[in-house]
């Protein structure tokens, strides 16, 4: 009776246990992929460079008012450049790893950044943590994906001072689409501290995946 019993649990659960150890790896884009999210933005794969892949993007992920062309790790998928002109500068700004494959339900990593206002002004630190919840069934425009969500937290806070301000934000990844398919902003939040920078006032409407066009 009890081995019964022990192998109609296993039937019933080691599904899902498999499931949430699954691992997921970095994907392989190429020349030509893009994902749309309307007025929410965009990212286009326009390159490969040795170690990464070169990226055409608007807002997403990135700030709302931001655009232009990056570079990302081919592994990690971590955004090591951006583009100015014809040079690849460091890119130091918010969500540099909010790709940091391979993902694990439980994997967590942090990163630092200070954000710079209009006037040139150097904030204090801002630390992100970033989490691996789980797995969702997501629908979008686009279509309906299996997705990892991922929870993004920043703290912010003047040198000296400690935090004086906490974000919260959620992202959905879907192997499938090999990128990003909704982000989600809790109540209140910001991408910048100071009132002054009036392009980022006030929080971030949410977006879904509306079009892809995936080359192969």
């Amino acid at each position: 009776m009890k081995k019964t019993l022990f192998l109609g649990w296993l039937i019933v659960f080691l599904p899902a246990l498999l499931f949430a150890q699954e691992k997921v790896e970095a994907p392989i884009w190429n020349v030509g992929d893009k994902w749309d999210f309307g007025k929410d933005g965009f990212l286009e794969v326009v390159g490969n460079e040795k170690n990464g892949y070169v990226a055409k993007f608007s807002a997403g992920i990135f700030l709302k008012s931001a655009q232009g062309v990056v570079i990302f790790d081919n592994k990690t998928f971590n955004v090591l450049f951006i583009l100015e002109g014809d040079k690849a500068k460091k890119y130091s700004k918010g969500h540099r790893r909010i790709l940091n494959f391979p993902f694990m339900i439980g994997k967590k990593w942090k990163d630092e950044y200070r954000r710079i206002q209009p006037d040139g002004f150097h904030g204090g630190p801002v630390m992100e943590t970033i989490k691996v919840l789980g797995w969702e069934q997501i629908v979008a425009p686009a279509g309906k994906f299996k997705a990892i969500k991922l929870e993004y937290k920043t703290n912010y806070g003047p040198p000296g001072l400690g935090p004086i301000s906490e974000d919260l934000a959620w992202y959905w990844y879907s192997p499938e689409v090999k990128y990003f398919v909704q982000g989600q902003y809790g109540k209140g939040y910001r991408e910048t501290i100071m009132p002054m920078d009036q392009s980022h006032k006030g929080g971030r409407d949410d977006w879904k995946l509306i079009s892809l066009k995936l080359k192969e």
